[in-house]
């Protein structure tokens, strides 16, 4: 009698170990088939790019942004009939790019480029944060926020450089929690004595031109904005998004008393904010190409 116990509670042990099994491997697929469908995400947001700042191809962008494609850049008709009937400006123009990261928050994959021969966007150099909403392989939305590239900056640093690999992806939702309490209590203005409890002190490094590195280089700043008087806020937080140990935050507010466009890019480890990079742009209201407005996400 006790082999038979014995034989069913091993048998009980042996089935629930293989039930185990075969749940973690279908779990492991699930995670897969995930991880491809971002991979596969990014790399058509990137072939987007592709077909119209190196390939300059009708082709690339019939397969890579849709037929009724949403243009929130303020200068750029809406649709893919526009974009192809630009390519032969780009193209003569020789505009390149240049990616420095590319992350994913669900349908949103950001690109944080560079661009040369950029004459079309303003100056010959610029920096730019895109976002696309992609669906079934292709780009159907997109907005944007775009600088010149200065010569110089603040702290040394140059507005891409820096890390871009993607770690902490357990920490996504933990470091876009931290970032939208940032942007709420500092730049909004909520409770911006608590800086400290968001940014680290041990590390800060800066790529906005004007700033130095650190805590002390962001205090020095709005120190000096003040002492100009030089109006510096932000009205709205419109999207947060984030992969990982990158968070990007979309806002709207105003300087030098003009609406503008805020795009901050962040890199979180260990629960502070430890880097930042930014595109400002100040939002039009004339000679606008489409009436989608610069948010509207």
């Amino acid at each position: 009698m006790r082999k038979v116990i014995n034989a069913i509670v091993l048998s009980g042990i042996l089935a629930s170990s293989g039930m185990a099994q075969t749940k973690t491997s279908s779990e492991v697929n699930q995670s897969n088939k995930k991880i491809k469908k971002m991979t596969n995400s990014k790399e058509n947001a990137n072939n987007a790019f592709l077909a119209l700042f190196k390939d300059y191809s009708e082709e690339g962008v019939k397969k890579y942004i849709s037929s009724d494609f949403i243009q929130h850049n303020p200068f750029v008709p809406t649709g893919q009939e526009a974009l192809i009937g630009f390519l032969p400006g780009l193209k003569q123009s020789g505009i390149s790019y240049t990616n420095h990261r590319i992350l994913q928050d669900g349908e949103f994959v950001i690109l944080h480029n560079s661009f040369t021969n950029a004459q079309a966007f303003g100056s010959e150099k610029i920096v730019t944060i895109d976002i696309y909403r992609m669906k079934e392989g292709q780009a159907t939305e997109h907005w944007d926020c775009i600088n010149p590239i200065a010569e110089k900056t603040a702290s040394g640093r140059t507005q891409t450089d820096g890390p871009n690999k993607i770690e902490d992806l357990d920490k996504t939702e933990a470091n876009k929690a931290l970032v939208t309490s940032f942007i709420t209590d500092v730049p909004m203005g909520k409770n911006p004595n608590k800086v400290a409890e968001y940014i680290s002190a041990e590390q800060y490094d800066q790529h906005n031109t004007q700033i130095k590195d650190g805590l002390n280089g962001l205090g020095e700043f709005f120190q000096y904005l003040a002492s100009q008087n030089i109006t510096f806020k932000y009205t709205k937080l419109h999207k947060v998004l984030g992969e990982g140990n990158f968070v990007l935050a979309v806002s709207e507010g105003e300087f030098m008393e003009k609406k503008q466009a805020f795009y901050d890019l962040f890199r979180v480890k260990n629960g502070k904010i430890v880097e930042h990079w930014d595109v400002i742009q100040e939002i039009p209201t004339e000679k606008l190409a489409n009436q989608n407005g610069m948010f509207g996400f």
